[in-house]
């Protein structure tokens, strides 16, 4: 974010939101800003630069942010990071990453939500159920940091003896004409 004082410019500056939701500033010292809106961000700035300055007008403005997003990983076609607009559920999550590969257990897709700093909750969805028309109900709304994991099933895990074998391959392999 960037903190300009109206009468010391000497004090601007642009100072990066730490994980702690503190930010550090010469005119105000270190300032608790994390999930604060920009006009608290400024009475809160103001606040404790009037410890130093008389009647410091501040304005702060965001330069950057870091954009709600959630993570799908294992077998969908095209794994990643997504942003997250809106309310989205569990089954628009994955179709977002190209939907699932052939080697995905689509009765265990698990969801894993942080809950605190040490713990998250970790669900197993069949999406299979999910997905049919009653299950649509009962899709899960994604929130910000979730990941979403999709898990093998044994035919993948097999996949690649199985390409050989689909090949002709095996007998060649095998020394049997």
């Amino acid at each position: 974010m960037e903190v300009r004082f109206r009468y010391t410019p000497e004090f601007n500056a642009v100072a990066t939101v730490q994980p702690d939701g503190f930010i550090s500033l010469q005119a105000a010292g270190d300032v608790h800003v994390g999930g604060l809106t920009l006009p608290e961000a400024e009475a809160a700035i103001t606040k404790q630069a009037s410890a130093r300055l008389k009647a410091p007008e501040v304005t702060v403005l965001l330069k950057d942010f870091v954009k709600p997003h959630f993570v799908v990983a294992g077998e969908v076609s095209h794994p990643g990071t997504f942003e997250l607009h809106g309310n989205m559920g569990l089954i628009q999550a994955i179709a977002m990453s190209g939907g699932f590969r052939d080697s995905a257990k689509r009765t265990k897709v698990v969801l894993v939500r942080r809950v605190s700093a040490e713990y998250a909750r970790v669900n197993v969805y069949d999406m299979r159920k999910l997905m049919q028309p009653g299950g649509i109900q009962e899709d899960v709304t994604i929130q910000a940091n979730d990941m979403i994991v999709v898990p093998r099933n044994r035919l993948g895990k097999l996949e690649p003896y199985l390409r050989i074998s689909s090949l002709g391959l095996y007998g060649l392999t095998m020394g049997i004409p």
